[in-house]
């Protein structure tokens, strides 16, 4: 009797030691949720913070170029004015490419951190758990036994109660809190996925800067070459621009009376029907410097009288260019290449399946080849001042595919010019749209 009183007696001790087990986990869990940040996870701070300042500085930076960039493309085209222009693109994309790295750096901090914060949820969810697992335990023990045992080993029915509703009140505080833990691993992981995404997006633009980079680079070796071609004297240079411009007229003279010879009967329902959106910009941020048709400048004497046969959007040299549509590369060349030749530049033909090309001229680095597929928003190229140029810019036209060509002017024209052998699309005047219908 006494050894069965003393083992009723061990019930409270026993119950006493599930509400003491139930605490010490809670206890440490919320240590574990709630410790101070420790020095590794401050400097991890202290590092984002680093990073994030740099950004708004390179920011500012960028902005500054920009500017200047804009101040010196206004002033008149001088040999050292096109030099300046040229430096300061390669001094902001040298600024980006660093922001961009920043922006790199930024990300993967934050990727770590949240990484930490991931691992310390799981691990207060591991402590949190142990204490049901072992709460559960010892509640069972307890429940296998007889309630008169309960009531033998306690001093009243009272205190049976009031230890049984303090047990189950923790346990169900504790299992809120793996609850709510889980929740928040949830949401970080999430977090944490598009810090990832952000990061390999990231590294898309940096590699996309390094390559504008190399653009730039390839220009400025050009202008290199003409300073020593004008032996650094703005008298040769201005008189190398009147002689681009009247090699230009040459070949837009027979250009234009090719067009107008050609005779095609372009039919509607061979292209898309014209609407906004159809065609998307090849470029971020757009600016028209000349639209499409019988514009000012064309008044003025330029195009042989036939109106602008594209648009032009102003941008320094080495701006990415984007595929305007989903399309096929139907060729690509360098009219530069043939010596005297000043018109398209570099330049490259897309063929769409709506019955449109698009054509993008003047660049200073192609990035695709004749049959390629590209899809809208890939980088074909980047901008630049090859062919005739009066500033860097993109010459982007759209023509029906069906009626355009790509051929050697002297094949199609009996007119003599320096471009007889430069490889050009060549179309029909009814063959050219206005891009801005499309765009």
């Amino acid at each position: 009797m006494t050894s069965m009183m003393l083992s009723y007696r061990t019930r409270p001790i026993a119950l006493a030691a599930v509400t003491a087990c139930l605490s010490v986990f809670a206890l440490i869990s919320i240590s574990i949720v709630h410790a101070q940040e420790s020095d590794a996870a401050a400097d991890l701070q202290q590092q984002i913070d680093a990073h994030n300042k740099q950004i708004a500085d390179l920011d500012k930076e960028i902005a500054q170029h920009e500017k200047q960039l804009t101040a010196v493309s206004k002033e008149k085209k001088t040999l050292q004015n096109s030099v300046s222009q040229l430096n300061l693109s390669i001094k902001k994309t040298d600024t980006s490419i660093t922001q961009t790295q920043n922006r790199i750096g930024s990300t993967q901090l934050q990727i770590q951190q949240l990484a930490g914060s991931i691992n310390e949820k799981e691990r207060a969810i591991s402590v949190n758990k142990a204490g049901l697992a072992e709460s559960m335990s010892l509640l069972y023990e307890l429940g296998e036994e007889p309630f008169i045992v309960h009531v033998l080993s306690s001093d009243g029915v009272s205190d049976i109660w009031a230890d049984t509703q303090a047990v189950m009140q923790l346990q169900g505080a504790v299992q809120d809190r793996v609850d709510t833990l889980a929740d928040q691993k949830y949401q970080l992981s999430t977090i944490k996925t598009s810090a990832e995404e952000k990061r390999a997006t990231l590294q898309k633009e940096r590699n996309k800067l390094v390559s504008q980079k190399g653009s730039l680079n390839a220009t400025k070796q050009a202008k290199n070459e003409l300073l020593s071609q004008t032996k650094e004297k703005e008298t040769e240079y201005q008189k190398l621009l009147k002689e681009k411009q009247a090699a230009k007229a040459t070949f837009e003279s027979a250009l234009s009376n090719l067009n107008a010879k050609l005779q095609y009967i372009v039919k509607q329902s061979d292209i898309t029907p014209a609407g906004k959106g159809v065609l998307s910009w090849p470029v971020d941020k757009v600016r028209v410097t000349q639209k499409f048709g019988n514009t000012d400048f064309a008044k003025s004497g330029a195009y042989n009288g036939k109106g602008h046969n594209g648009i032009d959007l102003g941008m320094s040299v080495g701006t990415p260019l984007k595929a305007a549509l989903t399309g096929t590369v139907t060729g690509t060349g360098n009219t530069d290449a043939v010596r005297g030749c000043y018109s398209f530049g570099k330049w490259i033909l897309i063929k769409h399946g709506n019955g449109l090309s698009t054509l993008y001229a003047h660049l200073s680095q192609i990035n695709v080849s004749q049959g390629q597929s590209v899809a809208t928003g890939d980088i074909i190229g980047y901008s630049g001042e090859t062919g005739y140029a009066t500033g860097p810019h993109l010459h982007f036209g759209v023509y029906v595919s069906s009626a355009t060509q790509i051929m050697k002017l002297g094949d199609a024209s009996k007119q003599k010019t320096a471009c007889a052998g430069a490889l050009m699309p060549i179309a029909p005047l009814s063959a050219y749209l206005n891009p801005l219908n499309y765009l």
